[in-house]
């Protein structure tokens, strides 16, 4: 289903639902004290409703933050991949089309197998590590005969070294999500800040079931946020695996 169909349908059913159980609940109850509830349910609601917006508030900024940080990471190990074989582009043979070879193959496994692994949430596996180990061997081993080969190979040896940093930062972002802690802090907030809707007095039903419904509506969407963003590789974030594709067509054409 279409991510905005999908977030449409998640926030009206949750503010439908409020409204029903707000209208039912208000006609159950006597008319008498209600109105008095609402200066102690609205210093308490302050406070509940506040807190809860500040840790959802917080989150949903910080996941912004990851998103973007992951697109960099992405974009910073491609680069530093191309920038291997630029390097080896001054190697002695083997060495340079082994290196070359390797990282194609590289490219190509984390955008066809890793990215499927990371937007579902599964273990990429260890097919990337050896791939990147190999090439490491290779560069380190790289005969050298002049100095130009040698600050090459020591350039190439920098840039893979980079290619592991981002690839670490890329996999551990693939999997910080949100800890269940939070999502119960959260979770708990909400529930308390709309239960407490239903002590105040004072509108007619509908109109008070309007309002419940609306202050729900906004909750919903953000936890509809939150949900999405945290996998940034999957869910409305996705960050795709451009930076590699980008990566295969200029290692395909030698850099």
């Amino acid at each position: 289903m279409n991510l905005y169909l999908s977030g449409l349908f998640w926030v009206v059913g949750v503010m439908v639902l409020t409204a029903v159980l707000a209208v039912v609940l208000r006609k159950a109850r006597h008319r008498e004290g209600r109105v008095a509830n609402n200066e102690v349910a609205g210093q308490v609601f302050t406070v509940v409703g506040g807190v809860n917006v500040v840790i959802a508030a917080f989150v949903l900024i910080s996941l912004f933050d990851a998103m973007d940080k992951a697109q960099d990471t992405t974009y910073d190990e491609a680069n530093a991949l191309v920038a291997v074989q630029w390097a080896s582009d001054s190697l002695a043979e083997p060495a340079r089309s082994k290196v070359q070879e390797l990282t194609t193959s590289y490219a190509t496994i984390v955008s066809q197998q890793e990215w499927p692994a990371m937007k579902s949430g599964r273990p990429v596996g260890d097919s990337g590590w050896q791939l990147l180990s190999n090439l490491q061997n290779e560069v380190e081993h790289a005969r050298t005969t002049t100095e130009r080969q040698e600050n090459a190979r020591v350039d190439a040896a920098q840039q893979v070294w980079n290619v592991y940093q981002a690839r670490q930062v890329r996999l551990n972002s693939s999997g910080s999500g949100v800890s269940s802690v939070v999502w119960f802090a959260i979770a708990v907030g909400s529930l308390m800040s709309v239960a407490l809707m239903f002590m105040f007095g004072g509108p007619g039903v509908y109109s008070y079931a309007i309002i419940v419904s609306m202050l729900s509506g906004a909750i919903g969407l953000l936890l509809f946020a939150i949900y999405q963003l945290q996998n940034p590789f999957g869910g409305g974030a996705s960050v795709g695996p451009d930076a590699f594709v980008s990566a295969l067509s200029r290692l395909s054409r030698g850099g």
